[in-house]
């Protein structure tokens, strides 16, 4: 899908921002309403967030990407303040001793897809039109930057009481183990600012036009759930997608454990689907799909997604229940994720499954 490239976020574009980050989430990401009610209430006080092409910026600018860090169920009951992301931008800047000229998305999904505006309204910045995944993944060193040997550190963690520390580590999987523990100790979730950048590094590594994508699906499924159609037919179409699976969720095992949301999910077939029955497994995003006599469906790293089957609204780990009725949709991951480095860093073997990467349009054939 070519999406049509984003140059200002208006107050009015958070919904379709929020819809399109919840669904490329993959259920993970953090909850988008929490994030778009922040964006909004700081696009409200100083204006619209300019969206700006990553080649546009000096090779010497300094860019930085701000997330929530943390198990997205914490979030449901944990609200952050709303400053905490900012504050971990400003301490960061203090700590380089200079400005950011940009901020991005770390990741494509759910709050994670708004904080950054929020921060880039409130910082006077603009947004660059990218991330560094694509959609999301459980860990900080899950992203292109780190195939692309840029460090994480340094890195700043706050959270809502007005704590803040620096990271320095020797790797970004060093970082990934040290800051999940203190995220664990910061009551479950923190606000982050990591992985500083040159310009000329952001060109490299980035993934290029993720906002401007995410505001398209966004209005996809607000045009489509206005019209009363469940979006999953055009989202198919335009992005190349998969209808896995359609059925009823009979059960669902979550815990947070270790700074994330860990658990699977049993769904019982409705329609074509019918007699047979999918499991879901998740640490914060959906990371794999199977039968249960293992045959698998959809693996990681791409994309599954889940819709309401009534309402056409993403749904995420958190917000599972039992009952539920859903679409289960898949999508080709960033090429990037597939070659060897990519799959070592985010492919099933890495989260304990298993199982033998296969694309998503081998398993659909």
């Amino acid at each position: 899908m070519v999406a049509p490239a984003m140059t200002m976020i208006h107050l009015e574009d958070m919904e379709n921002i929020a819809l399109g980050g919840a669904f490329l989430g993959t259920g993970g990401g953090g909850d988008p309403y929490i994030g778009k009610l922040m964006a909004r209430q700081a696009i409200a006080a100083n204006g619209p967030v300019k969206v700006i092409d990553v080649e546009t910026l000096p090779d010497d600018a300094l860019v930085v990407p701000v997330a929530m860090m943390g198990a997205p169920t914490v979030m449901l009951e944990k609200l952050p303040q709303g400053g905490e992301a900012l504050s971990a931008l400003e301490s960061l800047q203090n700590y380089l001793g200079r400005k950011a000229d940009a901020v991005f998305c770390i990741e494509a999904g759910g709050l994670n897809s708004t904080i950054p505006i929020a921060v880039a309204a409130s910082a006077g910045l603009p947004i660059i039109d990218g991330d560094g995944m694509g959609r999301a993944f459980p860990e900080l060193q899950m992203v292109s930057m780190t195939m692309h040997h840029i460090a994480a550190c340094p890195m700043v963690m706050a959270d809502e009481k007005g704590n803040s520390l620096v990271l320095n580590t020797v790797d970004n999987l060093s970082t990934e183990k040290f800051a999940r523990v203190i995220t664990v100790e910061m009551g479950g979730a923190g606000l982050i600012a990591l992985y500083p950048m040159s310009g000329a590094q952001a060109k490299k590594s980035i993934l290029k036009g993720s906002m401007s994508l995410i505001n398209a699906i966004g209005r996809i499924i607000h045009e489509e759930q206005s019209a009363n159609r469940n979006p999953a037919d055009k989202l198919s179409r335009e992005l190349n997608g998969i209808r896995i699976f359609e059925g009823r969720v009979k059960d669902v095992e979550r815990r947070t454990e270790g700074g994330f949301a860990r658990g699977k999910c049993s769904i019982e077939g409705l329609g074509k689907d019918q007699g047979h029955e999918l499991r879901l497994h998740f640490q914060n995003e959906f990371l794999l799909a199977e039968t249960p006599g293992g045959e698998p469906r959809a693996m990681t790293p791409d994309l599954i997604c889940l819709l309401d089957l009534e309402t056409g609204q993403p749904i995420t780990t958190e917000q599972m229940r039992y009952g539920f009725r859903i679409i289960v949709f898949g999508l080709p991951c960033n090429p990037q994720w597939r070659s060897k480095h990519g799959l070592e860093l985010v492919g099933p073997g890495y989260f304990g499954y298993d199982k033998e990467y296969r694309p998503i349009e081998e398993l659909a054939s």
